[in-house]
């Protein structure tokens, strides 16, 4: 199992020595698990253990001070699952903080990366820029890992079918409802967890019950209504429909996470679920009145009935 480190202060003297790779990994898409691949094939040959070091919050939510215009695709309990999937064997939260943002390159190769996790080698990107305000470079982290005693490994970008796969493209054919493109870039369809919380029962009065949970993100890469397998109430995925936004016609202000499930009807409160979506409908709206918005959702309803008996009979 993934071992999950929250904080540099909870790195003990068993999690020094490993082979590091840093980065957001938001998303974790197939250029990421390709990485972790030879992260952990590295560790192998080394004898020693994988280990991701990834930012809370990320660095461009840090330095924009509430005033995000990046949707994020993975908070980081989504991105912790993603990573364990991919078998590495330790997971570092760095918060990422005023003081570790003051970090200069010298100080964080010495100071965390040396003292602190006393790694044997690290994996990084040609890319890669490290300490406040991505001032160290590779010819940096070089020399400082000659002086402090581990090795630099540089990976060349991964491609997958030609091209190279990265958070920014997979955001936006995730923004542009290309689900086809998604799939290739995750490997599976793009989901969010979370925890059913209790409404204000509108749907229910409506005819159609909804499972509310809360996005705890200020922006999302999915917006609209969508067709949606639902994991984590049953032995298999239930099917059902979800709108994903602020509920315009109800004067919504916080952005929510509404499912449907479609023929089930149990108390699921306070239970812990994984959203998966198959397929964008459509937009959300503002709709003139509630009738209007009712008749929309029994539309909703029938579309997404219709992508899974389309989807039974492709299987």
């Amino acid at each position: 199992m993934t071992k999950l480190i929250r904080g540099l202060h909870n790195v003990r003297p068993s999690d020094q020595g490993s082979v590091l790779t840093i980065g957001n990994f938001d998303g974790v898409h197939v250029g990421h698990q390709a990485l972790l691949d030879l992260v952990n094939q590295r560790a192998q040959e080394m004898q020693t253990q994988s280990m991701v070091m990834i930012f809370e919050p990320q660095p461009i939510e840090f330095y924009g001070k509430g005033k995000v215009m990046v949707p994020r695709l993975t908070k980081m309990r989504e991105k912790y699952t993603a990573l364990a999937r991919c078998q590495v064997d330790k997971v570092l939260v760095a918060y990422f903080n005023p003081s570790f943002a003051a970090l200069s390159p010298e100080d964080f190769a010495h100071k965390i990366l040396g003292e602190k996790l006393g790694i044997k080698h690290i994996m990084v990107g040609e890319d890669f820029r490290f300490g406040h305000k991505r001032s160290g470079d590779i010819p940096q982290l070089e020399a400082l890992a000659k002086e402090i005693g581990f090795s630099v490994e540089i990976i060349q970008p991964i491609l997958t079918g030609g091209e190279r796969v990265s958070s920014t493209r997979l955001r936006q054919a995730l923004i542009k409802g290309e689900h086809e493109l998604v799939n290739k870039y995750l490997g599976y369809p793009y989901s969010m967890l979370g925890r059913v919380a209790k409404g204000d029962q509108r749907g229910r009065q409506w005819g159609f019950p909804t499972a509310n949970i809360f996005l705890h993100r200020e922006l999302t890469p999915v917006q609209g209504v969508y067709a949606v397998r639902v994991h984590g109430l049953a032995s298999q995925a239930l099917p059902g429909v979800a709108n994903v936004g602020v509920r315009p016609t109800v004067d919504g202000t916080k952005a929510l996470l509404e499912v449907h499930l479609l023929d089930f009807e149990q108390n699921i409160y306070g239970k812990h679920v994984k959203v998966e979506f198959c397929e964008k409908l459509r937009d959300e709206q503002r709709f003139e009145t509630v009738e209007l918005l009712k008749q929309q959702i029994a539309k909703d309803v029938i579309k997404a009935r219709e992508y899974f008996e389309k989807a039974a009979e492709r299987s």
